[in-house]
């Protein structure tokens, strides 16, 4: 080698100038293998950017080739390269040369050895680290810290409390601690509830010094079951019960509140040794019920909404936490409620009367039919006992018949106020529900809103003067009021019925010879066969000629006075279809029949010759 200076190699084929005082080959050799020696792969080196070019980065870091690194390595947050000519940095040796004869680098690799180096140093120190959630992966989070390193948070140390969209956290920065680290395997494991059960700890000291009860206090909704909220207070929860949400009715706390709705609560109480606290909302407002009785004095009109049905009435909500309850009875005046559902439902805003209130109790009566006016006082002030009326059949009972009067007042007429001359067991034998019936107000309840009517009321009482218009025998043209199944009810006439039993019955024929049957409203001839004094009856036949004995001589029926002594018809006797003396013939035989015949008889013909 001569004097001059002598090159080495380089990446670019240029010789570094070698002082020529090194005077042989060995100081050369030995001089190249000083300036090759740079660094071993998977080391990181300092290097110096000597070239940028398009799309690499030419480095020199000190070795007898340069090194290339993408342009890309060097990008900013904003997408751009930021590196120029003369600048230092940190490069990863990937292979100390390629076949190109160039050192091969990596800037990326050399920043996340760095950072590697600093995680686990951070670790040992048990320092925190802030990273961003960039993803939901299986069973957690992955987050990204520094150099874009990547971490895993588990579901289970993302929160205190286990949180059902991890979703809503992607793209959150928060301080994590490392909980696991393993550089080998590139396994990094953060957690964020180590840090909250550390803060909450410290919360929760602070605020049980202050926490007592009656105290205000203010808090965040964390949990929202059936039964009520639970608050965070700081560090500790207390439980705001539904009850104690507010004075109103409250179906549901989610009605009120969301998670993470701040609130001012009232401690209730508080028990150190089990750390329970029980919170208030409406303890910290003022009880409606303070001034209910001012604000609803009885009288008045009010509204509310129907915020419940009952099988006994329906409760309204006149203000927040002042309900009123209005009682089925109290609902209409005509109609029999059976049920409030049929008349009212949910959430219905209406117009009622206060009844009366009950500030100790909390309790309002309220009426919705005195909205209107009584049917009872229209109708006491319109008739009076005596007056006639009409009206249709409501009902028809076992003892009378109830008679619509007005609209809300019926009236009852009583099966013995029916008839003067027909004894009525059955009421539905002569009426049925619908029909149009006059009758009298014999009386007026004004404590129990009862009348009582009468139907033979209509008419004078014939009793005085029966035996001499209607005489046993007399013929008559009656209507037909029902048939029954013992008989025919008939109208003589007004005020005047009478039964044809079943037997005395006498049915026309048509030209086929067959029945033709009895219709209501129909007019036929009947007989009047005995009349029953005690009884107040009157009992008819269709067999003419056949009710009344002849007497001795031919043609003539017997006096009235006669007839009138005739063998009165009991009970059974109808419904053999005979007298006294028919029933004792069959029992003891036609002689002593015969004999007790002519016995009254001749009572009755000294009893003529007293009359003359």
């Amino acid at each position: 080698m001569s004097t001059q200076q002598t090159a080495a190699l380089s990446s670019t084929g240029k010789i570094k100038e070698i002082s020529a005082e090194s005077g042989n080959f060995a100081s050369l050799f030995e001089a190249s293998i000083t300036a090759g020696d740079f660094g071993k792969e998977g080391e990181i080196v300092k290097g110096t950017v000597i070239a940028v070019q398009r799309d690499h980065v030419v480095i020199d870091i000190g070795g007898k080739s340069e090194g290339i690194i993408a342009l890309s390595e060097f990008a900013g947050a904003a997408g751009e390269a930021t590196v120029k000519t003369g600048d230092n940095v940190d490069v990863y040796i990937e292979s100390r040369e390629n076949d190109d004869g160039l050192v091969t680098l990596s800037k990326e690799k050399a920043d996340k050895m760095k950072v590697w180096d600093e995680i686990s140093a951070a670790c040992e120190r048990e320092e925190l680290i802030e990273g961003t959630i960039t993803q939901r992966v299986k069973g957690g989070l992955s987050v990204t810290i520094r150099g874009g390193v990547k971490a895993f948070l588990p579901g289970s140390q993302v929160d205190l409390r286990p949180i059902r969209n991890l979703d809503k956290l992607i793209g959150q920065t928060y301080q994590f601690k490392v909980i696991k680290f393993n550089k080998k395997r590139g396994n990094i494991v953060l957690s964020r509830r180590v840090l909250l059960e550390k803060e909450r700890g410290e919360q929760k000291t602070k605020t049980l010094e202050t926490l007592e009860e009656g105290k205000v206090v203010r808090g965040v909704i964390k949990n929202i079951t059936e039964y009520g909220a639970f608050v965070d207070l700081g560090g500790i929860d207390g439980l705001l019960h539904i009850t104690d949400m507010s004075w109103g009715r409250v179906n549901h706390p989610s009605e009120l509140f969301q998670v993470g709705d701040e609130v001012t609560v009232r401690v209730l109480k508080y028990n150190a040794e089990t750390e329970r606290v029980s919170l208030g909302l409406k303890q910290t407002q003022e009880d409606p019920w303070s001034h209910a009785e001012e604000a609803y004095p009885p009288g008045k009109k009010v509204r509310g909404k129907v915020q419940s049905i009952t099988d006994y009435g329906a409760f309204v909500e006149l203000e927040p936490g002042v309900e009123g309850l209005i009682h089925v009875s109290e609902m209409s005046w005509t109609k029999k409620v059976k049920h409030p559902s049929k008349l009212l439902e949910m959430g219905q805003e209406l117009e009622c009367q206060v009844l009366e209130v009950d500030a100790k109790s909390k309790r309002i009566s309220l009426g919705l039919k005195q909205l209107e006016a009584d049917p009872w006082t229209l109708f006491t002030e319109k008739y009076k006992p005596g007056d006639k009326i009409e009206g249709k059949v409501r009902s028809i009972t076992d003892y009378g018949v109830f008679i619509g009067i007005e609209e809300g007042v019926d009236g009852m007429v009583h099966k013995s106020d029916v008839s003067w001359t027909a004894k009525v067991n059955n009421p539905s034998d002569l009426y049925k529900k619908g029909d149009d019936l006059q009758a009298i107000i014999l009386s007026i309840n004004h404590d129990e809103k009862k009348v009582s009517l009468g139907v033979k009321q209509l008419w004078d009482d014939p009793w005085p003067s029966i035996f001499t218009e209607l005489p046993p025998g007399k013929v008559v043209r009656a209507k037909v009021l029902s048939i029954v199944d013992y008989g025919v009810f008939v109208r003589v006439s007004d005020g005047i019925e009478g039964l044809i039993p079943q037997n005395d019955v006498v049915l026309t024929k048509d030209d086929a010879g067959q029945d033709i049957p009895l219709h209501e409203g129909d007019e036929i001839e009947a007989e009047i066969a005995n009349i029953d004094s005690q009884e107040r009856r009157i009992t008819l036949s269709m067999r003419k000629g056949e009710a009344a004995a002849p007497t001795e001589s031919a043609g003539e029926t017997r006096p009235a006075a006669r007839a009138s002594k005739m063998p009165k018809k009991t009970a059974a006797a109808d419904a053999a279809g005979g007298t006294i003396g028919e029933l004792i013939k069959q029992k003891l035989g036609a002689k002593l029949a015969t004999i007790g015949t002519e016995k009254k008889d001749d009572e009755v013909v000294e009893s003529e010759k007293t009359d003359e």
